[in-house]
């Protein structure tokens, strides 16, 4: 089965296609165009500016994404070889969320092609079963540690854990077969990627922070400072991060509130304490929920498990723990939004409706 991946939920425009088989998806093509350019000289996302960028982009996109698959020149023979078409229709901005969804009821309805909508947040936990066409990097294979495994021949067997963490959602999940999502715990105010953000504005790093954050930490000093583990030992599986990101901005502006000018150690040692804070809280109550409910993979996924050190942490405290169940990540470049992942999700959750039924919802959240 072949699959037409559409995701616009935010800053990025993706078109891919994945070949379905059993227990995984190869991916055939996977192209993006991003206007992450634009909003880094702003500190964030204009929701308007991002939408008309994705208006530009989408048919290039689609095009692009089409030839990767074919040598026939005209693109309408080519999507006639699609068996569906996947889309995200929410979480997002609505304008943005708009471009895919609009997109994809056309395409349904000019070639008589069934249409699969997708939660976004979904789509993440399914970039975990992508084998990519292409060979891929591994781990050190000297390494003592159990390796994540990178979805060379994902074998991911049930119940599963999953981890969704990104700049706009931390979310635990456990599934006990495809489509079976029960929501352990969510995050309370920010995200684990939106708290990185926050923090790197306060430190005058560019937008997205996180990958900034990550290589200043790797040259800080761990004792210097440290920061609150919000909810580390509460009986839930929330997640709080604005206490951190309060924490923080009361250490740079310590003694002088109007402006800190900071030195460059200080910088990297604050981000070394941010980012141990927080990889300690995610790690902990994610290994906590595996030990309780005795699952048999545990899935990363979203933007901040690009993270290396929140990989290696995972599998440090997974050996320490002597976890039965086997941790998986997506390759880096699935771990942003893409349109692999929807075009999976859609694989092993396939409910097509009409193309009249289908509905942009900003604001969904797991049902």
């Amino acid at each position: 089965m072949l699959i037409l991946g559409i995701e616009t939920s935010c800053d990025e425009t993706a078109v891919a296609l994945i070949e379905g088989h059993k227990d995984h998806v190869i991916l055939k093509s996977n192209v993006l165009a991003t206007s992450l350019a634009l909003h880094a000289k702003t500190g964030g996302i204009i929701p308007e500016q991002a939408a008309r960028e994705q208006v530009k982009y989408i048919l290039p996109v689609l095009k692009e994404s089409l030839k990767k698959i074919s040598d026939i020149t005209d693109t309408f023979d080519t999507l006639k070889q699609v068996d569906a078409i996947a889309v995200t229709f929410g979480p997002g901005l609505i304008g943005s969320l708009l471009v895919g969804v609009e997109t994809a009821k056309t395409l349904s309805f000019v070639l008589h092609k069934p249409i699969i909508p997708i939660n976004h947040m979904v789509g993440h936990i399914y970039a975990n079963f992508i084998t990519e066409n292409i060979k891929l990097k591994t781990k050190n294979q000297k390494s003592k540690l159990s390796p994540i495994t990178y979805n060379l021949s994902p074998q991911i067997n049930f119940p599963v854990l999953a981890l969704v963490v990104s700049g706009g959602h931390t979310d635990l999940l456990l599934m006990k077969k495809h489509g079976n999502f029960q929501l352990l715990g969510g995050t309370r105010d920010d995200a684990a990627g939106e708290a990185f953000d926050k923090i790197g504005r306060m430190l005058g790093l560019s937008y997205p922070a996180g990958p900034e954050i990550e290589r200043l930490a790797k040259e800080g000093n761990p004792k210097r400072f440290r920061f609150p583990r919000p909810l580390l030992y509460d009986d839930s599986y929330e997640f709080s991060f604005s206490g951190l990101k309060t924490a923080v901005l009361r250490e740079i502006t310590k003694g002088n509130p109007q402006s800190a000018i900071l030195n460059p150690q200080t910088m990297k040692d604050i981000a070394r304490a941010a980012q141990d804070s927080l990889i300690d809280v995610l790690v902990k109550k994610t290994l906590k929920a595996a030990q309780q409910y005795n699952v048999k993979s545990i899935l990363l996924s979203g933007g901040v498990a690009a993270n290396q050190t929140l990989r290696e942490a995972f599998e440090l405290n997974a050996k320490r723990l002597s976890l039965n169940a086997e941790l998986f990540a997506p390759p880096k470049n699935l771990c942003t939004d893409n349109a692999a992942m929807i075009a999976s999700a859609a694989y092993f959750n396939f409910h097509p409706v009409s193309w009249k039924d289908i509905t942009a919802d900003p604001e969904l959240y797991f049902d």
